[in-house]
């Protein structure tokens, strides 16, 4: 019940933590650094799985699966990529009791393991473009970790696609990243920004990386996916080439994106409250709740009444008929406000007599009392508003927590010190730069987005007072 959850204002990380662990979507491992996901935690999972990978066929691409197991040596055939999961790799040196010849890498990432596959299956243009996605789980050694947002294992897609040249790569690359925006704004209801990573931020062995970045309800930012143009790093590394139409050997060009369980960690952080989880209705595993409100002298009566409710909508609507006699309608309307069910549906014996029921909203606790009959359209139109109330409201917090930023380097850092939130201001390019912002504010650049480089004419660096290159957000993150 609400009872156990920290209040965000009050420990805004035990709030998060207290609302995972209370609204039954994960538990803490045996192993340090993994977690359980519970059923509701997972229901949640497989609705934003369908809905991604319905979007992913829908551009063309096709499931597949390799294997957790990745030799060492692949690896290291990458400098950058090696270099940038060296510190996260977990190893497996011994296997049916005997030292293994090599050992064996448990899977960061599988751009090795898929490359050296598609050098056995690209020979000719005639086999690009290769649009491949799998749906798997990763492993990477973290120290720091927290349920969600960062555990050494995790769920995620990752696709990895292989092109004739690089503006096919490049196409690719940014409509994987469209899909990804259209996610999380359709259907997790969390405005992103878009735009591409800096040097310093991108991934291990890509050209460039792209990203869409959230602000949660404590104002840092949450990247929620990536989308990374990859060029002929990773051909090169394997020696993948294709036969061109003039009977050419060249290079393939390739891009890879993923996102993973981490968007739970997004949604709750974007929508949830002190009285648990919020869902937005498209995701959410259950859509309405019925909760009968009897004595016993009419338990019978409320019940078949409810049963009635449930089956005007089941057909339609993902519905649970709550009527256990055992627990109190107070207790269960707090449960199912921590499960974060969008709409309760409230029906006693004075709503029997008028042939109606009581719609609750969980994003405003509002309550709407509706004729049965037109319940269903009632229920439909409800949800869809909710949808976009949780949008809307997450856009004007946002918004309400931008700060655009042309001089006095002391008052953006006081901004990013304190108040937090998003930072936008114009940046020289460097390395430098970058990094004494990091230093002295603990903000890195989310991204610099689409046109940056225009808004940047005629402006100074933030930091150096030198010609800005870019008009960089930045922000504290997870």
């Amino acid at each position: 019940m609400a009872e156990r959850i920290t209040p965000r204002q009050e420990n805004y990380s035990d709030w998060y933590v207290d609302v995972v662990l209370n609204a039954e979507l994960a538990d803490y491992s045996p192993v340090k650094g993994t977690m359980v996901i519970r059923p509701r935690g997972y229901a949640l999972w497989e609705r934003m799985q369908r809905a991604l990978d319905d979007m992913f066929k829908e551009t063309g691409h096709v499931n597949a699966y390799f294997p957790l197991l990745i030799p060492e040596s692949f690896i290291h055939r990458e400098a950058e990529h090696v270099e940038g999961f060296a510190p996260e790799l977990a190893v497996v040196t011994h296997g049916g009791g005997e030292e293994l010849d090599e050992p064996l890498v448990i899977r960061p990432t599988s751009e090795t393991i898929i490359w050296s596959m598609y050098k056995k299956w690209i020979q000719s243009y005639r086999d690009l473009p290769l649009l491949i996605n799998q749906w798997a789980n990763v492993l990477r050694w973290e120290k720091r970790t927290r349920l969600f947002l960062r555990t050494m294992e995790f769920l995620w897609q990752e696709g990895h696609t292989a092109h004739a040249t690089a503006e096919e790569a490049q196409e690719e690359t940014l409509k994987i990243l469209e899909v990804y925006r259209r996610f999380a704004e359709e259907w997790m209801a969390v405005p992103v920004l878009t735009g591409v990573k800096t040097e310093q931020e991108k991934f291990a062995g890509a050209v460039n990386t792209y990203a869409i970045e959230a602000m949660v309800q404590d104002k840092r930012a949450l990247q929620a996916g990536t989308s990374h143009f990859l060029g002929q790093n990773f051909a090169k590394a394997f020696d993948v080439t294709y036969q061109t139409q003039t009977g050419e050997l060249e290079y393939v060009w390739a891009t890879s994106w993923g996102v993973s369980t981490r968007l739970i960690g997004a949604l709750i952080m974007a929508h949830s409250d002190d009285s648990g989880l919020v869902v937005p209705p498209r995701l959410a595993p259950i859509e309405t709740v019925i909760i009968p409100i009897f004595k016993n002298k009419n338990k019978d009566e409320v019940i078949a009444y409810a049963r009635g409710i449930h089956e005007k909508l089941r057909a339609e609507f993902r519905t649970e008929l709550d009527a256990d006699d055992t627990a109190s309608p107070g207790y269960k309307f707090s449960q199912w406000e921590l499960f974060g069910v969008p709409i309760r549906i409230e029906c006693g014996p004075r709503d029997m007599e008028n042939n109606k029921a009581v719609l609750v909203r969980r994003d405003t606790g509002e309550k709407t009392p509706v004729p049965i009959d037109g319940i269903a359209d009632a229920v439909r139109n409800l949800l869809a508003d909710i949808q976009s109330n949780l949008f809307e409201r997450a856009r004007a917090f946002r918004e309400e927590n931008t700060r655009e930023f042309d001089g006095n380097y002391e008052e953006f850092c006081e901004f990013l010190n304190s108040t937090s939130g998003f930072a936008v201001a114009p940046w020289s390019g460097t390395k430098e730069t970058e990094l004494k912002v990091k230093a002295d504010t603990k903000a890195t650049i989310r991204v610099l987005r689409f046109g940056n480089e225009e808004e940047a004419a005629g402006k100074k660096c933030i930091v150096s007072g030198e010609p800005a290159k870019h008009v960089a957000v930045f922000a504290r993150a997870y």
